[in-house]
This record gives C-alpha cells, structure tokens and sequence, in this order.
C-alpha cells in the first residue's frame, strides 16, 4: 500500500472526532473526542518515525500519547469534582 494512501486514510480517521467535537455541546463528549484526536495523532507521528527511521521523532510521539491522555484525564477529573461540589 502506498505511503501517500495511508497517511491519507489516517488523516480521514482523524477528522472524524473533530466533525464530533464540533458538533455536541455535552462536555464529555467533546474531551473524549480530544482523547481520540490526541490517541491518532501520536499514532500518526509514531507511523512517520518508523517510516523514516527516525527514533526523535517516535520519542516524541510517545511522549504526546502517554503525557496527553494523562492530562486530558486530569481535566477531566478536575471538571468532575468541580460539578459534584458545585451541586
């Protein structure tokens, strides 16, 4: 398969969660789509590095997916206790 075809249909799979985030207003499912945006795209960063070798660049990718998920979880929590004391 072409290199150019799989970057493409990841791009694709990519704006699938932003069509999401853009179009509900629930809270939680605009963060569980930034979730999904940020899995993808350290996905794709670490599919270049491999392609090209590059061992910079998937430690960079790694760190998105571990650091920004775990930090999107962290908001996550914060915006759920702030509503349990708020009601």
């Amino acid at each position: 398969m072409n290199l150019n075809v799989v970057m493409i249909v990841m791009i694709l799979a990519l704006l699938i969660p932003i069509y999401e985030a853009w179009q509900d207003e629930n809270i939680w499912q605009k963060m569980l789509a930034f979730a999904s945006i940020s899995t993808k795209a350290s996905i794709m960063i670490l599919v270049v590095s491999v392609l090209r070798d590059d061992w910079m660049i998937g430690v960079v990718g790694v760190i998105i997916l571990s650091v920004g998920n775990a930090s999107l979880m962290l908001i996550a929590h914060l915006l759920k206790r702030m509503s349990d004391v708020l009601h």
